[in-house]
């Protein structure tokens, strides 16, 4: 895969390589070429033009030094985007245990409600005052909300912390990926699939650390009264989970100086930023650029649109259209589309129905396994946290592999995407319903296991 991938770039980029005084080696837009899949009766076919020329620009660079530590930073949203969903079902037993006649539910409602939140206005956000401070600002909001989440004194409390802490978290995905695609050559951007090694992680993580601190520090599950002091063990927890999440942010901010998105930049009429940092991502991967503000003058020219008072080539850059090329992608005429014949109707609902079920069982499954392997190990007799929160740590390391494996999955003949994710997910469901079939604890843990490497090749 990736020895195609580099062959399809070294064309792209020419045989007859340059350099400057420098003795970098120059890319050349005009060299390369990527495909436009963007219809054209698009609403504003200046900035797709635009657009082209960027693509074309960063596909000249290539995969690079500045791609593969972007690859690491926007990493750690996807961790953090599976690690917190994680935290409130690995912290719910013991939380009961202290808080009585509280419902557990409500704190993943809380959580749900906070996730949505964080989506729609970090997504929409970035697109009004860029990605850079979403992505500088969300890590930051987690981990604050998060240790103050560990001092919570009632339900209520932790359920709102939960909910705010949420708000940094949903914002990961959208902006990251977003950040991650517009610096990336498309050669080389499968490796948005590849980033759900991160979404593995984030949960092994998260049970390794719980394992010893909820197992050693927490009122037994079977306690009638648990006073805090005896159960500080998640609030250990949650305390490390937020400064580790300090310390993530720290990292995005000071160590790495991200480039605030060319794309970006042109939508807002800010051309000469965005060549400034297409120049900026060539430099920091030894190489340099030759793409100007006239190349995207002359495909503003070409895409024919006048600005209004001064006859020159331009497109809208208010925030509001900014906004608006966001949302376009969902316009009627779009989704009409995808059931324009009986065959595209057959496909596009199964998939919607598939998507759909997935984002309701997968999330509530790892919202209460730690309550379910408590109950059903107290009914099988060895129901200790220990053994819950170590089993907790056998699930998620099985699943890192999986994320890794179904990354390679899709490009193999005969297989592909489509039957990676229909063998995936007919064996998760098969492995979950044969799971309530267990007799005993180790029995449960192994079907659990299948299941948990299933889920994680049809997500990678």
């Amino acid at each position: 895969m990736s020895e195609k991938n580099d062959e399809y770039a070294t064309n792209l980029a020419g045989s007859n390589e340059k350099h400057d005084n420098n003795g970098k080696t120059v890319s050349h837009v005009e060299d390369s070429h990527t495909v436009d899949l963007i219809p054209e009766d698009s609403i504003d076919p200046v900035y797709h033009a635009k657009a082209n020329v960027l693509n074309d620009a960063i596909q000249s660079i290539g995969m690079g030094k500045y791609q593969w530590h972007l690859f690491i930073v926007t990493g750690m949203g996807w961790f953090a985007d599976n690690l917190w969903p994680v935290v409130t079902g690995i912290i719910l037993p013991p939380v009961l245990t202290e808080f009585p006649g509280s419902k557990g539910p409500y704190l993943k409602l809380a959580q749900n409600i906070g996730l949505l939140v964080g989506a729609f206005f970090w997504g929409l956000g970035s697109d009004v005052w860029g990605r850079r401070v979403s992505f500088n600002i969300t890590l930051l909001i987690v981990g604050v909300f998060a240790i103050a989440a560990g001092g919570s004194n009632n339900f209520t409390t932790l359920s709102a912390m939960a909910a705010v802490w949420s708000i940094g978290v949903g914002g990961n995905l959208p902006v990251d990926s977003a950040i991650f695609l517009e610096a990336c050559p498309a050669t080389h951007q499968y490796l948005l699939t590849v980033l759900s090694i991160w979404w593995a992680f984030g949960q092994l993580i998260g049970a390794l650390v719980a394992w010893p601190l909820i197992a050693n520090f927490s009122c037994p599950t079977t306690s009638t009264s648990c006073a805090r002091k005896d159960n500080m063990g998640w609030r250990y927890f949650v305390f490390t989970m937020g400064g580790l999440m300090l310390l993530l942010w720290g990292i995005r901010f000071f160590v790495f100086k991200l480039n605030e998105s060319p794309k970006y930049l042109m939508g807002r009429g800010r051309d000469e930023q965005a060549v400034e940092n297409v120049h900026r991502i060539a430099d920091y991967n030894g190489r340099s650029s030759d793409l100007s503000v006239e190349d995207l003058k002359k495909a503003a020219s070409k895409a024919g649109a006048k600005d209004i008072i001064t006859g020159e080539p331009g497109l809208d850059t208010s925030a509001k259209a900014a906004v608006l090329r966001t949302v376009e992608e969902f316009r009627l005429d779009h989704v009409r589309a995808l059931f324009a014949t009986k065959k595209l109707a057959y496909s596009s609902t199964l998939l919607i129905i598939i998507w759909a079920l997935i984002g309701l069982a997968f999330p509530l499954y790892n919202a209460f396994i730690t309550v379910f392997f408590t109950l059903r190990g107290t009914d099988f007799g060895d129901g200790s946290i220990d053994r819950t929160y170590r089993d907790l740590v056998i699930l998620s390391v099985i699943g890192v592999p999986g994320a890794i494996i179904g990354g390679f999955m899709v490009d193999l003949p005969y297989l592909g995407r489509k039957g990676t994710l229909s063998l995936a997910t007919i064996s998760t469901g098969v492995f979950l319903f044969i799971s309530t079939t267990a007799r005993n604890s180790n029995a449960l843990l192994g079907w659990n296991c299948a299941y948990s490497f299933t889920s994680n090749v049809m997500y990678g």
